[in-house]
């Protein structure tokens, strides 16, 4: 059933829990992480936070939440101005291949726009070539190359 028009994006609330965690613990397996449970608690307490800077949307099809997006903004030294990071986007494997990726996306195009403006950017694998077929339709894949240093374990 390609682009379900019985999927709604919207805002998480604290009734999602259950169905996000087993969606975001997926997400973790996914790209072999271990999420522990603080680290679950911590960014469920960060959703229903409204003072924290990450939002979460749910993707519902017929009353199942059964995909995620959390994106925050941040500021843009290159234009003086908003962007937005996508860190995370997540479907269910049954629901893949229905639009629910590309209606998160649409989403926080949508929010970006009504909320200043400016770029949204995401990461992916370099190997997550289902994802990276759907974000060449959507986007232009830059030329950038990131870095990460554990600041625990210092320079």
């Amino acid at each position: 059933m390609p682009n379900s028009p019985d999927v709604i994006i919207r805002e998480a609330k604290v009734g999602d829990e259950l169905p996000w965690r087993e969606l975001f613990l997926a997400y973790g397996v996914f790209y072999d992480t271990s999420f522990t449970e603080d680290i679950t608690r911590g960014v469920w307490a960060w959703i229903l936070d409204p003072s924290h800077p990450l939002t979460c949307w749910v993707a519902e099809d017929n009353g199942v939440v059964v995909g995620f997006a959390h994106v925050r903004e941040q500021p843009d030294t290159f234009r003086a101005g908003p962007s937005w990071f996508l860190d995370d986007l997540f479907t269910a494997p049954a629901a893949r291949g229905r639009g629910v990726g590309r209606a998160l996306i649409a989403h926080a195009t949508d929010f970006a726009k009504r909320h200043g403006g400016g770029d949204l950017r995401w990461i992916t694998a370099e190997d997550n070539a289902v994802a990276r077929g759907l974000y060449d339709t959507l986007a232009t894949q830059t030329s950038w190359v990131m870095y990460e240093l554990d600041t625990e374990r210092g320079i």
